[in-house]
């Protein structure tokens, strides 16, 4: 199994070996990188290369050395891992309290900003941001069979040959080809033009302007017609437990609680590669919120209030 381009993907020669401590462990920001893309988690995905590496130092040396590509061993460990967890977790996700979204990935800095004091706890010698990490894109992979989440993600986004996925899903190549297929086709069929990210931000700090003073014809104004926002607080804190859907609907909900809590302010903060929102309440972040923002209007709206998927912006 060699390794391939793709997501922060280094290139290794082929039947090159890896045999020092330094080169086994440059490939963390690999793993952790595919390892999120495919639970959604970044305190998931560091603990799968955690249990990664543990497999590979409780190997004597003579077994490490007989492998002879030790990145694509660590690879497929850490897919196996990661297919396994996402099979145990389709059932933890039928007890969650209300709707499941994956954990915010905190960026750099405030938005496009890289003023001093702007930043945030970051991720970004872990996890590359691209396109395969925005929310809207981590939500469709939510509909995906675990397999057909492994073999996409191994092969459409780190460009991995579906011989290679093949060793890790525990299927022919040809059966992978078909799970990658399936997978595509949970796609959106004929996605909305990308929005530039500058555009984005203005839009999502409109947002926030107009939630602050509860103008709902001007959060209405905002919202594509069949807008919809998510939120989950896990049984943690109190959430809706189902979609708010519909403009008219979706800016009543924000504005009935604008100004609800006293002590609280809203942050331009990157989530996800996007321009997202943070809620702060005496000083403690309560939500993140994520967008998906295309022709202009916001047509998805993710708030996530479960504490336990706070933890990587508790820095911020």
């Amino acid at each position: 199994m060699s390794r391939r381009t793709g997501a922060d993907a280094t290139s290794e020669g082929a039947g090159g070996t890896m045999s020092s401590l330094g080169t086994v462990m440059s490939e963390r920001r690999q793993l952790v990188n595919l390892a999120y893309r495919l639970l959604g988690s970044l305190a998931d995905a560091e603990d799968v290369v955690q249990e990664t590496y543990a497999r590979w130092y409780a190997q004597s040396a003579a077994q490490q050395e007989a492998i002879e590509s030790p990145g694509a061993w660590l690879t497929r460990v850490a897919g196996r891992i990661c297919l396994d967890q996402l099979r145990s977790a389709r059932s933890r996700r039928e007890r969650y309290v209300g709707e499941w979204i994956p954990e915010p990935l905190p960026g750099r800095t405030e938005w496009l900003s890289a003023r001093p004091g702007a930043a945030t706890a970051d991720p970004g010698d872990r996890v590359t941001l691209d396109e395969s990490i925005s929310m809207a894109f981590l939500v469709v992979l939510e509909a995906m069979t675990p397999a057909e989440r492994v073999a996409f993600i191994l092969h459409d986004v780190f460009r991995y040959s579906f011989a290679e996925v093949a060793e890790i899903v525990g299927r022919t190549p040809a059966a992978c080809r078909q799970l990658a297929s399936s997978a595509r086709r949970r796609l959106p069929a004929s996605p909305a033009p990308a929005t530039p990210t500058a555009q984005q931000a203005g839009i999502v700090r409109a947002f926030k302007r107009a939630w602050e003073t509860a103008d709902i014809d001007a959060l209405i104004g905002l919202l594509a017609p069949d807008a919809t926002a998510i939120g989950d607080g896990g049984g943690h804190v109190r959430a809706a437990l189902q979609p708010v859907e519909g403009a008219e609907q979706v800016a009543r909900f924000f504005a009935a609680r604008a100004g609800a809590m006293p002590g609280m302010t809203v942050l331009e903060r990157t989530v996800n590669g996007r321009p997202g929102l943070v809620v702060r309440l005496d000083g403690a972040v309560v939500s993140v919120m994520a967008f998906d923002v295309a022709s202009e209007r916001i047509r998805h709206i993710w708030a996530v209030l479960n504490p336990d998927k706070l933890r990587p912006w508790t820095a911020d």
